[in-house]
């Protein structure tokens, strides 16, 4: 592991901070932040703050613990968590999350950690979301590290190799935790999904069986839920344009994405630490094939997110709506809150071009397909 410094992906140090700062202040970008984070503060005030911060703890708590709390004010009814019971602030954990919005899944989650004791995990983000120097240096002022994206089979694979041993390393020598989506994209029809590939590429910097290596890494499935799904007309859009055509981003979606996910109502919104994947809970596949494993750990991974995903009354709407009854009415949600989601949905369906059966189909999907996960129930 010593041949690699990781350099290229890798947060920044403490000692690489003030140089950060500097480039923030300096770039025009930052207006349209500090207005959000400090609505109240002149320009000059907030640079000078910035100039200020001298590491990332600083950088965490002054300017992004802000943001998410200015986040949560502006566009959360509630925000609930649980199940901080499940883990030990003493110990480094590798938060395998269901993935729903680009910046708030795990913003969320660090601020959570931190009402509760714990320090922040680093965080993976995509090499596509780091588009310009600002952006790069919040990220990575940010304990954000890069996944790069794309390329050839020869370079997915040596990056696989370089990113699986930096996760290792952070986990078991860093003395940090680190959040990861549960596959590559958001979830765009509610049905949360683990990549086997993932849990194929943890596995890469480890010459141990299978099971021994993800055990190592203390492996703890997250389950996030809006009640109202951030970029769900994004997201039904590309649903629909997907059946029947390839989906190519625009140029700027991938920011569009994440304006629209602070901006948009999310009313309410949980997270729910679920307990760790054990050693016993994976020596039950002992003996299993490869292919057969990793399979299975996956499915374990996903039915731990399904069973502690928190439903809302949206999401009993939809199923009511699906099958055209009202088993979840009175019990789970009110005649006005279906009428108002029935409001919500024609106006987004109406504002787009196609089917508006199936845009509706869609739709309702995104919102129903986890009361259907839940139906499911594994063990």
């Amino acid at each position: 592991m010593a041949e690699y410094t990781f350099d290229d992906i890798r947060p920044y140090h403490d000692n690489e901070i003030n140089d950060a700062m500097s480039r923030l202040a300096a770039d025009p970008a930052l207006n349209g932040v500090a207005a959000f984070v400090y609505p109240d503060v002149p320009i000059e005030k907030v640079k000078g703050m910035v100039q200020n911060i001298n590491t990332v703890n600083d950088f965490q708590v002054n300017i992004m613990h802000r943001a998410i709390h200015q986040i949560i004010k502006k566009t959360i009814s509630c925000f609930t968590y649980s199940g901080f019971e499940n883990i030990d602030p003493s110990k480094n954990y590798l938060f395998i999350s269901n993935h729903r919005d680009i910046l708030l899944d795990s913003g969320l989650f660090q601020l959570a950690l931190v009402d509760n004791g714990f320090n922040t995990s680093e965080i993976a983000f995509g090499s596509n979301l780091m588009y310009s120097q600002f952006v790069i240096d919040i990220a990575k002022s940010n304990k954000l590290f890069k996944v790069e994206r794309g390329g050839n089979t020869r370079d997915v694979y040596h990056n696989s190799v370089i990113l699986s041993k930096y996760i290792r390393q952070t986990i078991t020598s860093k003395n940090d935790s680190i959040w990861i989506a549960q596959r590559n994209g958001r979830t765009k029809d509610g049905n949360d999904s683990t990549d086997q590939g993932l849990l194929k590429m943890f596995d890469m910097s480890s010459n141990g069986s299978i099971i021994d290596s993800l055990s190592e890494l203390n492996m703890v499935p997250l389950s996030i839920s809006y009640q109202w799904e951030t970029c769900d007309a994004m997201k039904m859009l590309e649903l629909y344009v997907s059946k029947t055509d390839k989906y190519v981003k625009a140029i700027g979606e991938d920011l569009k994405s994440i304006i629209t996910g602070i901006k948009q109502f999310k009313g309410n919104v949980h997270i729910e630490i679920t307990e760790p994947i054990a050693n016993s809970d994976l020596q039950q596949f002992s003996g299993y094939d490869k292919n057969e494993l990793f399979s299975s750990i996956a499915k374990l991974i996903d039915t731990r997110i399904h069973n502690h995903y928190h439903l809302w009354d949206t999401n009993y709407i939809a199923f009511d709506i699906e099958k055209n009854a009202t088993f979840y009415m009175n019990d789970k949600y009110t005649p006005e809150a279906r009428l108002l989601f029935i409001q919500e949905m024609e106006k987004k369906i109406n504002a787009m071009e196609g089917n508006k059966a199936e845009l509706r189909e869609i739709y309702l999907g995104i919102y129903s397909n986890p009361v259907k996960n839940v139906m499911k129930k594994g063990s």
